[in-house]
């Protein structure tokens, strides 16, 4: 692990975080950082929660997608954009395109949620679905780029996407500061890995000190064993987890470059950890959180993450999950 965050192997910079930060103040919501006794108590740990479910449009993607967006030229706006993901990052482009005039096509899979298909074009957006397990959405997406001359916005292995992300990092390191208070640790989740990216990139260039540390769901841990392994690798083809904004099969290349030498490690939560935790976002710090937004804080309540006498911050990534799953788990 890098003791110096801004360092020239990095492809994003904390100036580039910084400079996301102008593009997204008029326009995205600086969420708080929350505390909660009772989470206090639990883990015998300060802990404090960002609450990316308050984000425009749900999650944290907005961040990367609008930073990225904003900094095409006029010609390649005229074009247009495409994107491809399960659901928060399609809202994310698309809310970002709709409040820059721009045309966006998303390719989203087939089983993504409902009221994320519903969401992605509520905001204008064009949804092509895919089969998950039988097609490539990049290819889709790729495809649909090349005829149309349109922008292809990657999720997360974009240096714009990520110093967008890194905004949360900043954010939360920025309100720590202002408190007098230095972190021991911050979790994030990880899919392809541009928020956590983003995340320890911004914290660590204050607090050079903190570790940070991903999250993700069983048989999804790819960045875990990545970080071990020292190279990036696969997941098994097939899975399934109630985590569906996590079910990514590898790191991004670009992200990996970032968090194998700034991550500290990662941890794996069941869905029955999750489902947990979404019950307890939900009745004891009153916040609707997704399954894929709430693997930090299962990790934390499942005892997975070193936090007594700590100092901890918790990403909770996003909120946008069915009426009837959110039911279940919270049942």
């Amino acid at each position: 692990m890098a003791g110096m965050t801004d360092s020239p192997v990095l492809p994003v910079s904390v100036a580039d975080i910084d400079a996301a930060a102008e593009v997204l103040a008029p326009v995205a919501v600086r969420t708080p950082l929350l505390s909660s006794p009772a989470l206090d108590a639990a883990t015998g740990g300060r802990i404090f929660l960002k609450p990316e479910v308050l984000q425009r449009t749900g999650s944290f993607k907005f961040r990367g997608a609008y930073n990225k967006l904003a900094s095409l030229s006029p010609e390649l706006r005229r074009a247009g954009v495409v994107g491809f993901s399960s659901g928060n990052h399609a809202q994310g482009v698309a809310a970002a395109a709709q409040l820059l005039g721009v045309r966006a096509t998303i390719v989203m899979p087939s089983d993504a949620p409902a009221s994320k298909r519903e969401r992605t074009a509520g905001y204008g957006a064009e949804v092509v679905l895919y089969d998950r397990d039988r097609e490539d959405r990049e290819a889709i997406a790729r495809d649909i780029a090349g005829r149309s001359g349109a922008t292809l916005v990657r999720p997360f292995d974009d240096p714009m996407v990520i110093a967008g992300q890194g905004t949360v990092g900043r954010e939360i390191a920025e309100d720590l500061a202002a408190l007098g208070i230095a972190p021991d640790l911050v979790v994030a989740p990880a899919s392809g890995g541009g928020l956590v990216a983003g995340t320890a990139l911004a914290v660590k260039a204050r607090f050079p000190q903190a570790l940070a540390m991903s999250a993700e769901p069983e048989g999804f841990d790819d960045h875990a064993r990545s970080l071990v392994a020292g190279r990036r690798e696969s997941n098994p083809a097939g899975g399934r987890t109630i985590c569906d904004a996590l079910m990514m099969a590898i790191p991004g290349e670009v992200t990996f470059a970032i968090n194998r030498l700034l991550l500290a490690g990662g941890v794996a939560v069941s869905d029955a950890e999750v489902g947990r935790a979404v019950g307890f976002a939900f009745r004891e710090l009153k916040l609707v959180v997704e399954p894929g937004g709430a693997v930090a804080l299962a990790a934390l309540l499942a005892g997975k993450l070193e936090v007594r006498g700590k100092t901890v911050a918790i990403v909770l990534s996003g909120g946008n999950v069915d009426a009837d799953l959110f039911a279940r788990l919270i049942a």
